[in-house]
């Protein structure tokens, strides 16, 4: 097991607790009830605020801001947290905000890698295996689900949903919810394609592995919802009653029927040059 070593010009809160292994850069800052698991690795001008976890194994470099104070006006500075699992990589800058409400939380699960200038606002909810790219900004109470990419640029509403396995377009503006294995790309972001490339290199991943069976019915399932022509909630039902019974296509359907702030695509008639 490496020793701590935190660097002699870095604030380390005595009210904060530093697992074994966490190695600590220059001029960084952590905060009172802070947590930091086991091996995290902390680049110098860091800041870890107050009720911040941070898990194991996280790499977390120059210039990150990881449980600062929401910047919701109704916040009134009351106690919350910013809660961060193992495994992460948190490059230069990224932004994660805590939660606005009295023990509320913003969430980031597992094995994500966060680029440069990631924003993650208050109140969101990110799961594990997740890529960020570049600028990509969360707006408060955002849902994004294990295996997702957010494209360089991509600007999410508040309260946006994106499912599992789903990819957002660089440059995207997303006001409303991306379905799970969907390519949602534009101005407003429009569901375009099956997230193929997503779904095939999954499949080195035994957590979140798609069968070619299961790929297969998604094809399918993808032209009745999208390329149909039916308003949605009917293509919904055409899609139960004419296709096998997959629990991924059911989850897909139960995701749509579940959209409070509905869902963008493309008319089969309609050119893409003319969506927005």
């Amino acid at each position: 097991m490496t020793e701590t070593n935190v660097h002699p010009t870095a604030i380390i809160s005595p009210k904060s607790e530093l697992g074994e292994g966490v190695q600590i850069g220059p001029y960084s800052l952590v905060g009172d009830y802070a947590q930091i698991g086991t091996n995290t690795v902390i680049g110098p001008h860091v800041q870890i605020d107050k009720w911040t976890t941070i898990g194991e194994d996280c790499q977390i470099y120059f210039g990150a801001t990881l449980g600062n104070p929401s910047k919701d006006l109704k916040y009134k500075g009351e106690r919350s947290y910013v809660r961060i699992g193992n495994g992460n990589i948190i490059r230069e800058y990224v932004s994660i905000s805590r939660s606005t409400f009295e023990d509320g939380e913003t969430v980031v699960g597992d094995n994500n890698l966060l680029m440069n200038w990631v924003n993650i606002a208050h109140d969101c909810t990110i799961g594990s295996r997740i890529i960020m790219a570049n600028f990509a900004s969360l707006a408060g109470h955002v849902t994004i689900e294990d295996d997702a990419r957010l494209g360089a640029y991509a600007a999410l509403h508040q309260f946006v949903r994106v499912g599992k396995m789903a990819m957002a377009g660089g440059c995207s503006k997303i006001v409303q919810d991306i379905p799970p294995f969907m390519l949602s790309a534009g101005q407003p972001a429009r569901v375009r394609d099956l997230n193929r490339l997503g779904i095939r290199t999954s499949r080195i991943n035994p957590l979140s592995k798609l069968s070619p069976a299961t790929f297969d019915v998604l094809k399918k399932a993808f032209r009745i919802l999208f390329r149909s022509g039916l308003p949605l909630r009917h293509a919904v039902t055409k899609a139960r009653e004419e296709l096998p019974q997959d629990p991924e296509v059911e989850y897909l359907l139960q995701f749509i029927e579940t959209s409070k702030r509905g869902i963008g695509f493309s008319h089969p008639n309609r050119s893409v040059k003319g969506d927005g």
